[in-house]
């Protein structure tokens, strides 16, 4: 009597495979749905800016209005100084706040900086250029590469500081109290056995942090501003890829047309290979210590 009870009838084993397959289309099509402007965007870009990508595209300066060819070196080079300038700030100082709200902080303290951090993230980034050009341009007098690094850093940590917070508070609280419990000091703790174990989630949200800045174009306007010629200085303005596509993709001109979408398939390029090695290194890394 009692396992009959227990049997669900057929009408219900049967609705519960409709709504089990349903469930799953439903996913399905969302994935679908997610993933197709991505690839729609990915696709576009490959296709229009192979034919940009010659050699003169990356060891030529932009030839002056009108004439044809040139490339975008300085560009190349200067976004890669700009971005590491800024993550040289950004990232060591996003991970300590990310590990004090997490580990240190009071319930209040903690809750105040999230919520100046999450206001952080909402703001529109051209805000955080003209923050960047009224502290650090107008009082030196001039555009230069440290502006438009610090107004990349201020993009970047508000989510290196999120991210690190976030996976911090995923690694089980029983891994901090069986380190206290040898005597092990809180800071040995924090650096030697919870970073390790939350560090592919650090990871993940650096190379957010660093997407994000790295094809960021209205704080580099305000702050960095550009320049035609190969940069002698940091000190002076700086040519990055963003505003030299933005320069390209508004003008009138076929071939900087061209240049610019073959500038945006470079960018892409650069942040998926720098994703991939460091994405290597930390799998490189746990697999080490686990030996």
């Amino acid at each position: 009597m009692i396992e009959r009870r227990l049997q669900p009838s057929p009408w219900v084993e049967y609705r519960r495979r409709i709504v089990n397959a349903l469930g799953h289309g439903v996913v399905a099509l969302a994935t679908v749905v997610v993933l197709f402007p991505l690839i729609a965007v990915i696709w576009y870009t490959l296709r229009e800016g192979i034919p940009g990508l010659t050699w003169d595209f990356f060891t030529q300066l932009p030839k002056p209005v009108g004439e044809v060819g040139g490339g975008m070196a300085n560009a190349i080079v200067g976004s890669g100084i700009v971005v590491g300038l800024a993550s040289l700030v950004a990232i060591p100082l996003g991970i300590l706040a990310g590990i004090f709200i997490s580990e240190y902080a009071s319930a209040r303290l903690a809750a105040a900086i999230r919520f100046v951090t999450e206001v952080m993230l909402g703001l529109p980034s051209i805000l955080l250029g003209i923050f960047a050009y009224a502290v650090v341009v107008k009082p030196i007098g001039h555009f230069s590469a440290y502006a438009g690094a610090a107004a990349l850093a201020i993009v970047m940590l508000p989510i290196v500081i999120k991210t690190t917070e976030e996976i911090l508070r995923l690694v089980p609280r029983h891994i901090r109290e069986a380190g206290l419990a040898l005597g092990i000091p809180q800071w040995v703790v924090v650096l030697r056995i919870i970073l390790r174990a939350a560090s592919r989630g650090i990871v993940t949200g650096i190379l957010l942090a660093v997407a994000r800045a790295a094809g960021e174009t209205a704080p580099l306007l305000f702050t960095a501003l550009n320049n035609r010629f190969w940069h002698t200085t940091l000190d002076q303005p700086i040519a990055t890829l963003p505003v030299q596509i933005f320069t390209y993709a508004v003008a009138p001109y076929e071939d900087w047309h061209r240049q610019a979408w073959a500038g945006a398939l470079v960018l892409i390029g650069l942040v998926l290979v720098l994703s991939i090695v460091l994405r290597l290194v930390v799998s490189r890394t746990h697999f080490e210590h686990e030996q």
